[in-house]
């Protein structure tokens, strides 16, 4: 299967409501345009005042819509979350598999295992990433948040574990091992994420670079758990 097959089933996977809809006419269009909008001044909202900094004020604001153009995209802040979270999913997997094939292209077979956890390391920089990691960390207390965010988090890690072996075809006989990389590099780089500014960047590649030859263990069937 070509990357840009798999791309493209994993992004269909994981669309928003809506998403693949192409509105004809121009009035449609303006809708949708502005729904985006609103869901990602929200975005915006949550990386800057975390999830107490997400209201439908906020939004309305920093996006220059009326409250009647608010209330009919989102009637309640819970329905933005809703949207927001299904956004999030869906770009950081969009901008990492674009990010992972590209680089695919010209590489070796060598090369392979530093440009996954590369392609993932700079994912988690992006502005969607920063977005979860503020809704994960709110969803830990708040049970209304979490019924929305905790569905989404399983279904993205099951349409991603079920595509891996389609985005990472030399793994394809060590599909153990393919999942428990995955987890590993998912949980370090959380971890990096959070620690680099105590960890400085000297310190935070030295453990990326650890984090290379662990794979390479786990890929060669040294490192089974």
């Amino acid at each position: 299967m070509t990357g840009s097959t798999t791309k493209t089933r994993v992004l269909h996977a994981l669309q928003p409501a809506g998403h693949d809809a192409q509105p004809a006419r121009w009035q449609q269009q303006k809708s949708a345009r502005t729904r985006l909008r609103i869901i990602e001044a929200a975005v915006d909202c949550l990386v800057g005042g975390g999830y107490s900094g997400l209201t439908t004020q906020a939004v309305a604001e920093r996006t220059g819509v009326s409250r009647g153009a608010m209330h009919h995209h989102f009637p309640t802040r819970m329905d933005i979350v809703g949207a927001v979270i299904e956004h999030v999913f869906y770009e950081r997997m969009r901008l990492y598999l674009e990010d992972y094939l590209a680089e695919m292209a010209q590489a070796s077979d060598a090369d392979r295992l530093e440009i996954a956890t590369a392609a993932h390391w700079r994912s988690v920089q992006a502005r969607e990433y920063a977005a979860y990691i503020e809704l994960a960390v709110a969803a830990r207390t708040d049970a209304e948040l979490d019924q929305f965010f905790g569905p989404v988090v399983r279904r993205y890690d099951e349409v991603w574990i079920a595509e891996m072996i389609e985005a990472f075809p030399h793994w394809r006989d060590q599909w153990e091992q393919m999942k428990l990389a995955s987890d590993f590099v998912t949980t370090l780089h959380m971890g990096l994420l959070l620690q680099q500014p105590v960890f400085g960047e000297a310190r935070t590649q030295r453990a990326q670079r650890l984090s290379n030859e662990v794979l390479r263990l786990i890929y060669a069937g040294k490192m089974v758990v």
